[in-house]
């Protein structure tokens, strides 16, 4: 599984920014797919999540503010982001948790992470 992550950049505080994270290849289910963000220096941290049902879940510092969403034809994931605060500055990377359909595997992939700068 291939992920594209796409969508930072640079947003006032209290703008909105919409992040876009696409899964790519063949073979396999996608089973869950979540957005994390990590500071330098800092621990990557859970934002948000979705599963192939559709049943969600976020972190408590983004709850009601950010909304996890997908679309399962584009094998894409988005994260629209409301209120942003500069404490939201981070690199975003996205994350899938898909199943091989032929060994059925567990697999487990990461997105190279966009950046999302929030100005005070």
């Amino acid at each position: 599984v291939q992920l594209q992550a796409s969508g930072g950049g640079l947003v006032q505080s209290g703008g909105s920014l919409r992040l876009s994270c696409e899964a790519s290849g063949s073979g396999f289910r996608i089973d869950a797919m979540s957005w994390y963000r990590q500071v330098p220096g800092k621990q990557r941290e859970f934002v948000a999540d979705i599963t192939s049902g559709g049943s969600t879940n976020y972190a408590g510092s983004v709850k009601g503010r950010f909304t996890i969403s997908k679309d399962s034809k584009k094998n894409t994931v988005y994260l629209q982001m409301d209120s942003l605060k500069p404490e939201d500055t981070a690199v975003y990377y996205c994350d899938a948790e898909a199943t091989d359909l032929l060994s059925a595997q567990a697999m487990d992939s990461w997105g190279q992470g966009t950046l999302v700068t929030v100005s005070s």
